[in-house]
């Protein structure tokens, strides 16, 4: 199998299988997840929407929050606007959220963005699947907390609404570490 074809089919097994609330959640760290905790997040390349590349050693020195998700799933649709009020709200205190879409057509990507006038948060694309062969996320939205050192501290798969508070209470308190 070719690997444009693998990822397409990665991808709509996401779409499938991982894009819900069920089963993830506040701290609802899956299988995957749980091993990638205390591990080095792996360097990987992806393009702002402004034509930037983004490498997340770039990070270094500071608190990440880095959301995997994509414009077809409902859940990182409700979740997204409330990483972008948390990324207003904590960027004083050296924490960052880079937003990764695995939109294969920017066109949607882009599309959804325009639901708020500006955003806070920094907001990238991966249509070549980078993020989702590297980190393999279990379900969509994905997001993993990065500490200073470029460690994964907390993985949260999936999203409801009250993942949000806890989202936000990890981010800060890796931040005091």
């Amino acid at each position: 199998m070719d690997q444009g074809r693998a990822r397409t089919l990665a991808a709509a097994l996401l779409a499938l299988a991982g894009c819900a609330t069920a089963g993830g959640g506040a701290g609802g760290v899956g299988e995957g997840g749980r091993d990638q905790v205390g591990t080095p997040v792996p360097e990987i390349r992806v393009e702002s929407l402004g034509g930037k590349a983004i490498g997340l050693g770039d990070y270094r020195g500071k608190v990440v929050l880095l959301d995997v998700w994509a414009s077809w799933c409902g859940p990182c649709k409700q979740e997204l606007p409330m990483l972008d009020d948390m990324a207003k709200r904590l960027r004083g205190d050296g924490i960052e959220v880079l937003a990764v879409s695995i939109d294969q057509e920017r066109a949607n990507l882009v599309q959804f963005l325009k639901t708020r006038p500006r955003w806070s948060l920094t907001i990238a694309h991966d249509p070549k699947g980078a993020i989702a062969d590297r980190l393999a996320p279990e379900k969509m939205p994905t997001s993993y907390i990065i500490d200073r050192a470029g460690t994964i501290r907390y993985v949260n798969v999936g999203f409801e609404p009250a993942d949000a508070a806890v989202i936000e209470r990890r981010l800060v308190d890796v931040a005091r570490r």
